[in-house]
């Protein structure tokens, strides 16, 4: 990669930088509905917090397949210039996405009671946590139909219309749950109500917007040939590898937790403090690896292997500046960052010991965020799913073979070797990221 900024970086961070600002307002969200519980009166609210956003990130990532494969089958054909198969596209996702909805509704009761036996919180902190599930589970409908919406939008290189439904609709979280939870006396229910009304709100703006920039789209819709069976079996193929995929990693990163409780409360505290700048190196990663998606389906559905492949190489030249950046800052300024999450010195004193590991993380991870997303929008999702798997098999092995000898060590090594695994089997499995592979499939 040259230093020269060319037209290609111009198009990665028109759709990467929109990205980037949707996913911090994650975690501000997050750290919001944290003070309202807080000031509810009752310290129990919190954990009943942290239990039932634990539940729906586990629900809602599970059903990111949506995203991710309408994402790449629309940004495929946009490129092709196929606006009629653009629409189609929308209105499939959206049925599949009502249809998990449903599901999610009319089996709440099994899943919520399931989940929250799960967690093993006490009584009270269980109770607290089930109000705050039958609550927000209720707005269901709207989180599954925006991940078809935000999907769709991506596919079509539209990276600012989801970051501002994703930026109105976490204020609107926070007034409407400062107001049902503090003023109205709704406790931790309310916070979940307050989620409800944003949710909907987000998807009444999301449809807004669709009928002022794409009505011409939306007027090409097909219902029956968006329920036609050939693109409907593509569809479902996709999301059934893009979801594999997802429990994969899910699995991975649940078993990093696990793990870290069997060797005591202040391990587990201190590998789940050093996760935290895991996750805000995801955040950035992530917002490239929509770039990624994005560009290559539309790149693939172009059948323009030389601006796929000049993409690639700028793409993972930008995986280098990330990796660079984070490094820098991990190592310079560890003690700052984590004193943010956890002002106490022992927790901070206990996490010098495995700060290598977390500064080790950027440079292993950040290939393998930009290779997922050129799969996923390529639509590669066998490849995606294979690699994953392997390398998940990888991770347990390590970690079971070397945890007798050095203890946590041991559980960060097998991470790495998670992070490093998925990337090193999609370069080799892609054909070393052989454009005409990818193209030809």
């Amino acid at each position: 990669m040259t230093l020269r900024f060319t037209p290609t970086d111009r198009e990665i961070l028109r759709l990467a930088l929109p990205n980037i600002v949707s996913n911090i307002t994650i975690p501000l969200l997050g750290m919001a509905d944290t003070a309202i519980a807080g000031r509810i009166g009752d310290d129990a609210n919190i954990a009943a917090l942290s239990v039932g956003t634990t539940i729906f990130s586990m629900i809602y990532w599970n059903c990111a397949f949506l995203r991710m494969g309408t994402g790449g089958i629309t940004a495929q054909a946009y490129g092709a210039g196929r606006p009629g198969e653009c629409a189609n596209m929308l209105a499939r996702s959206v049925w599949v996405a009502a249809v998990l909805a449903l599901l999610l509704l009319a089996f709440q009761g099994p899943i919520g009671h399931a989940s929250l036996a799960l967690m093993q919180a006490g009584n009270h902190v269980n109770a607290l946590a089930a109000d705050y599930f039958f609550a927000r589970v209720w707005a269901a409908p709207a989180s599954v139909l925006l991940l078809s919406l935000q999907g769709w939008l991506i596919g079509m290189q539209d990276a600012r219309t989801p970051m501002f439904i994703a930026i109105l609709s976490n204020v609107v979280n926070v007034v409407f749950s400062l107001w049902f939870a503090l003023a109205l006396g709704w406790g931790i229910a309310g916070v979940a109500w307050g989620t409800v009304v944003a949710q909907y709100t987000g998807l009444l703006v999301a449809l807004v917007f669709l009928w002022v920039k794409y009505r011409g789209y939306l007027r090409l819709i097909d219902l029956r040939a968006s329920l036609s069976l050939a693109p409907l079996v593509h569809f479902l193929t996709v999301n059934r590898d893009i979801f594999l995929r997802t429990l994969c990693v899910v699995t991975a990163y649940t078993f990093f937790t696990a793990a870290s409780a069997r060797f005591g409360d202040t391990i587990l505290t201190t590998n789940a403090v050093l996760m935290q700048l895991f996750t805000l190196f995801s955040y950035l990663s992530d917002g490239f690896a929509y770039a990624g998606e994005a560009l290559s389906g539309r790149f693939v559905g172009e059948r323009n292997a030389e601006a796929l492949r000049r993409f690639i190489g700028r793409l993972m030249g930008w995986s280098l500046v990330i990796a660079g950046l984070f490094i820098g800052a991990y190592a310079l300024c560890w003690r700052q960052i984590l004193a943010i999450f956890s002002p106490s010195p022992a927790i901070i004193a206990t996490a010098g010991r495995y700060i290598v590991w977390i500064i080790a993380v950027p440079l292993v991870g950040a290939v393998p965020f930009m290779i997922d997303g050129i799969m996923i929008g390529a639509t590669r999702t066998r490849i995606l799913r294979n690699t994953v798997f392997y390398a998940l098999v990888l991770y347990l092995a390590v970690f079971y073979a070397l945890a007798p000898w050095i203890g946590n060590d041991a559980l960060w090594i097998a991470f790495l070797t998670f992070l490093f695994a998925r990337g090193f089997f999609l370069y080799v499995c892609s054909g070393r990221l052989n454009v005409e592979r990818i193209i030809g499939g």
